[in-house]
């Protein structure tokens, strides 16, 4: 018997968790696929014993192990307490649950042999390199589907039982946004929510839009916690940016720690912050090359006129003087002796670089 597919208009399903008191809530979400990050994650989080994890959405798809990570969670889950919310990335249940429809179907050839639009193979595509299936244009997708369905029951059932929206005593945990009025997808998949949410009647805690683009002017990848909302952004823009980190936050205490997967060193010289600063990044990202010397370009901020050097190979695309860039800053951080730095990039004009959730640029040299 097929099981029920998971309809974006339907009502989301809310999971309702006792977790009592004295007990931490590691929240985390959009892992997407980078299993590594996580590992690297849970250590720095020192779990305890009676500790409730709540993964907040998007396990799945971008990064480069979906099935890996589906896994090791559906493993943890048997350890430990794991609650998970169902993400815009995660309900690929519906791949073979949803009846028979030329356009979804075509749908999901384009989306297998584009390899998620370019991000990598996903967590169908993984199921299917598994199981010995080539994935092309003219691929049979209904043996694909049988292949999928016969081979992978605990983690298809694993995927259908992930509610939208997880209640505590004192917490509600979403993936996009508590939108409960506008149905699943809408829970799922709320682009910008901060912006738009109404102060909620529990600390809410949401992944889905990365931190760094609610800022302009730096690139900030740090857990939002608006105490008028009482809403917490926790989306730290893993594998999504080029620098991103997977955030853990620990309620009630609200502290949290991140991993990023970047090599670290220290500073050997203190460093002042940069006084004039922007970060240019997705969705405003069209500039003008204004000159150009060695690895490095000058381009001007359509938007706003700023100009910045940055490294030439940020350049997406280009037509004449006219170009779209990956996101970038020229921010210099703020750094003390000794203080410990992620190395993301070293480069002919200073290393890029975090420290605290923070990215931008380090002029000095590194202790040996």
């Amino acid at each position: 018997m097929r099981a029920a597919p998971l309809y974006p208009g339907a009502p989301p399903r809310t999971e309702r968790v006792s977790v009592g008191p004295g007990r931490r809530i590691v929240a985390i979400s959009d892992v997407h696929g980078a299993l590594s990050y996580l590992k690297g994650l849970l250590d720095k989080c020192a779990l305890r014993d009676d500790d409730v994890i709540v993964f907040v959405g998007d396990l799945l798809e971008k990064g480069p192990d979906s099935l890996g990570t589906l896994r090791f969670v559906m493993d943890l889950a048997r350890r430990r307490e794991v609650h998970t919310v169902c993400g815009n990335c995660d309900f690929w249940q519906n791949f073979c649950d949803l009846p028979d429809d030329p356009e979804q179907d075509a749908f999901y050839l384009r989306y297998l042999v584009g390899r998620n639009r370019g991000w990598g193979d996903g967590i169908i595509a993984q199921m299917l390199r598994e199981q010995g299936v080539a994935i092309a244009p003219d691929m049979d997708l209904a043996a694909a589907k049988a292949a999928v369905r016969d081979n992978y029951g605990p983690e298809l059932d694993f995927l259908r039982a992930l509610p939208q929206i997880i209640e505590t005593e004192d917490y509600t945990f979403v993936h996009g946004g508590l939108a409960p009025e506008k149905g699943a997808f809408a829970c799922m998949k709320l682009d910008r929510y901060r912006d738009v949410a109404r102060p909620h009647e529990k600390w809410t805690v949401v992944g889905h839009w990365p931190l760094v683009l609610y800022h302009e002017d730096i690139v900030d990848a740090r857990p939002i916690v608006d105490e008028d909302l009482r809403l917490v952004s926790i989306d730290g823009g893993c594998v999504l940016k080029d620098d991103g980190q997977l955030n853990a936050f620990f309620l009630p205490d609200m502290t949290w720690v991140s991993y990023d997967g970047f090599p670290t060193a220290r500073v050997k010289t203190a460093q002042a912050a940069g006084a004039r600063h922007w970060y240019i990044r997705y969705g405003d990202n069209a500039v003008q090359i204004v000159a150009e010397e060695g690895d490095f370009v000058l381009c001007r901020h359509i938007r706003t006129g700023y100009e910045m050097w940055m490294p030439a190979d940020h350049i997406l695309t280009r037509s004449g003087d006219r170009a779209t860039v990956n996101d970038v800053t020229d921010y210099r951080l703020p750094l003390a002796a000794g203080d410990e730095i992620s190395v993301v990039r070293k480069t002919s004009r200073g290393i890029m670089c975090k420290h605290g959730g923070l990215s931008g640029w380090y002029d000095g040299e590194l202790e040996e």
